[in-house]
């Protein structure tokens, strides 16, 4: 007997779906864990302690992008195939729409899939020798600033080699899939997910040559603050997050466990490029 995740956003539509996928599963003899993701959790930086069964056959994602990221962290460092269906406002992450739901999921029943790894980042950080937090991420790490702090001093090394010295609001390290996040809201470029290498961009700098860098995929990225830092925060993929000062040593390299994104026929990345950053022009 498979046994299938199915993970839902807190949305009456995408729970309708939810259920009566779970209906139309069981219907087929498939075991279901149905994960209700809470509005706290997509909200606020809530440390979630569960990991998925490692058991699933593959997880279904009823949601926008910050559903499939509550998803990928629920993975944890497992194996296990993901699918997102697309019911937020932005979906880079989803594979497939409500419409196709049903007919994907009897293709995928039927293993008429095939899977694209997803680098992920390690990132842990280390205070007075001691390893205070270590977290996989699919999209990026930001440190921010707060509202009143003066701007922040992140220094930043490569494989050991000092790099620069940011002054600037803050700094994100992404993957190619977090290509089109934050980082590419501060200005960053979009990276195809399948591209290796790690973007290091920085938010507003106050030395205008400081541009956003891609860096190899196997290199080694430690990044310190300046004495007397405050009010600096580190997320993880937006969704978990801690106050850093000068104490602490942050390392971020790729993680040695990709995501396994379910690919379907006919799902063009360019197409959902296209559509969500809404490009037109004439073909010629």
């Amino acid at each position: 007997m498979k046994k299938i995740g199915i993970v839902v956003k807190p949305d009456k539509m995408a729970e309708k779906n939810a259920f009566e996928l779970e209906k139309w599963l069981k219907a087929k003899n498939v075991e279901v864990v149905l994960r209700k993701i809470s509005t706290h959790e997509l909200n606020e930086h809530v440390d979630e302690l569960s990991s998925a069964p490692s058991d699933l056959f593959c997880i279904f994602v009823l949601g926008g992008d910050g559903t499939f990221l509550s998803a990928a962290r629920w993975i944890r460092n497992q194996n296990i195939p993901i699918i997102g269906v697309k019911f937020g406002n932005v979906g880079f992450m989803a594979e497939i729409t409500e419409d196709n739901l049903f007919t994907v999921a009897e293709d995928i029943l039927n293993n008429r899939f095939s899977i694209e790894p997803r680098m992920r980042l390690q990132a842990k950080v280390i205070r007075d020798e001691s390893m205070v937090a270590c977290e996989t991420i699919l999209n990026d790490i930001v440190i921010n600033k707060g509202a009143l702090a003066r701007l922040a001093h992140i220094t930043t090394y490569i494989n050991e080699q000092y790099l620069t010295s940011y002054r600037s609001d803050g700094l994100i390290v992404s993957t190619p899939t977090g290509s089109t996040a934050y980082s590419l809201a501060a200005g960053g470029p979009i990276i195809h997910p399948v591209i290796p290498g790690i973007i290091m961009t920085p938010i507003c700098p106050f030395t205008l040559t400081n541009r956003p860098l891609m860096v190899p995929e196997n290199v080694c990225i430690k990044i310190k603050l300046a004495k007397k830092s405050s009010d600096i925060m580190l997320t993880f993929d937006g969704q978990k997050g801690l106050e850093i000062d000068e104490r602490d040593t942050i390392i971020v390299e790729k993680s040695n466990h990709p995501i396994s994104m379910i690919k379907t026929e006919g799902q063009n990345y360019y197409d959902v490029l296209k559509t969500k950053l809404k490009w037109s022009g004439s073909r010629n």
